[in-house]
């Protein structure tokens, strides 16, 4: 936990049905979600670039992130995370903005899933059609 004098930027972040309440503090590079390294709570190294993704683009890791999420699968909550911590960086450094609007790490990604429709096997698919 960062002393009390520390300036703490926190944002939310929010992918598919994930919701991360994120908070972004100048320090050491670590990042914990839900108290665990995130290394350690996202498996797959893809999740894990998803999450390193802000720093990339504004070539820092001068931030220590700490990410409360809740909600949705591994991928929705790393895309929630990324989101929180991008809009939060903006919060410390308005310098930042233009790096990451042009990455597309501001927008929220307003994809969602779609709702099954009666008389039909899914969203879209249909049960198989048999002449005889």
């Amino acid at each position: 936990m960062a002393p009390k004098s520390d300036i703490v930027f926190a944002r939310t972040g929010r992918r598919k049905t994930a919701v991360a309440r994120v908070r972004v503090i100048p320090g050491k590079g670590d990042m914990s979600v839900n108290g665990r390294d995130y290394k350690e709570y996202f498996g797959r190294t893809v999740d894990q670039k998803i999450v390193e993704k802000p720093f990339d683009v504004i070539d820092s890791s001068g931030y220590a992130v700490s990410a409360i999420v809740r909600g949705g699968g591994p991928t929705g909550q790393a895309g929630a995370i990324r989101h929180g911590i991008s809009r939060a960086l903006v919060n410390a450094n308005e310098d930042f903005k233009p790096a990451l609007k042009k990455a597309g790490l501001l927008t929220r990604d307003a994809r969602e899933k779609e709702r099954k429709k009666y008389g039909l096997r899914g969203a879209r698919r249909a049960f198989q059609f048999s002449k005889r």
